[in-house]
């Protein structure tokens, strides 16, 4: 464990972002990008993806520009933060797992700063899961909400995963409410580019889909993609680090260009998908 007091300074393009500093590595998680559950020097937990992961360094930019996208248009996400990890704490801890499926080889994350989403809660407080059986599912808080409102996000933002979500509640909450979590294959993965599909982007369980009756459905997210100005866009990459970019930090510019051609089309984008062979929205009017 580190002392807040061994942070380093954070370069002043990146100080407008929140940024914590980690003061112990708790566990790690699930996931192909090896994150680990990380305590930092806020009082918060967060679930942390580190530069050298066996993906790629884009995920990390990946993840916080979605992060700040979704924020944008009000979609429920975590919190996302720049986390530093001092030399300090990387000394003090056994190399983690940060190897490709497969292999048994460890590594040091390497101090710097590295890309964090807070974790909802404590683990004695908040129940967190990924997946819930379909009685449940239809209780969620916002599933009417978040499920279209989530569709719209990955249509506009080319996600090639899955739709990734966590389910929480408090001891003292009846039902659970979701966040959007896992945003690293946004943009193509690694490739920051948009190649359309009419199934990508929807989530794998169609009852979530119930409440659809047409395009009003999809409100208030789709009206304000469509509503929202290039700088606004722009805002959303200030501060990204370079080295987060693969050498190449101009293209996440060019990214921010592409979703604001991007938003008239979201509307023939979710035609497309009703109109696919799965027939996601068995109630469209």
């Amino acid at each position: 464990m580190v002392k807040p007091s061994d942070r380093r300074p954070v370069p002043r393009s990146q100080s407008r972002a929140l940024t914590v500093c980690a003061v112990e590595f708790v566990r790690p998680m699930r996931g192909a990008s090896r994150p680990h559950l990380v305590r930092c020097d806020d009082g918060e937990s967060y679930v942390v993806k580190f530069r050298n992961n066996p993906q790629h360094v884009r995920v990390l930019a990946n993840e916080m520009l979605a992060a700040r996208l979704a924020t944008l248009i009000r979609l429920p996400v975590p919190p996302a933060a720049f986390v530093e990890v001092p030399t300090a704490l990387v000394r003090q801890f056994p190399p983690l797992d940060l190897s490709s499926s497969g292999s048994t080889t460890k590594q040091d994350c390497g101090a710097g700063l590295h890309f964090g989403s807070r974790y909802p809660g404590t683990a004695a407080e908040t129940q967190v899961v990924d997946f819930l059986p379909d009685r449940l599912l239809r209780r969620v808080a916002n599933l009417e909400s978040v499920f279209p409102g989530a569709l719209v996000f990955d249509k506009w933002t080319c996600n090639c995963d899955g739709r990734q979500l966590v389910f929480h509640r408090s001891a003292a909450d009846a039902v659970y409410s979701a966040w959007l979590i896992d945003h690293g294959f946004c943009f193509n993965d690694g490739e920051w580019n948009f190649p359309d599909n009419p199934l990508r982007g929807l989530y794998p369980r169609r009852l979530v889909y119930e409440g659809v009756r047409g395009l009003e459905s999809f409100e208030p997210f789709l009206s304000t993609i469509e509503n929202l100005e290039a700088a606004e866009l722009d805002a959303c990459g200030e501060g990204i680090p370079e080295e987060w970019c693969d050498d190449a930090p101009e293209q996440l510019h060019g990214l921010a260009s592409q979703l604001y051609e991007r938003r008239r089309g979201l509307r023939q984008a979710l035609i497309d998908a009703k109109n696919s062979a799965w027939h996601p929205f068995p109630n469209w009017e």
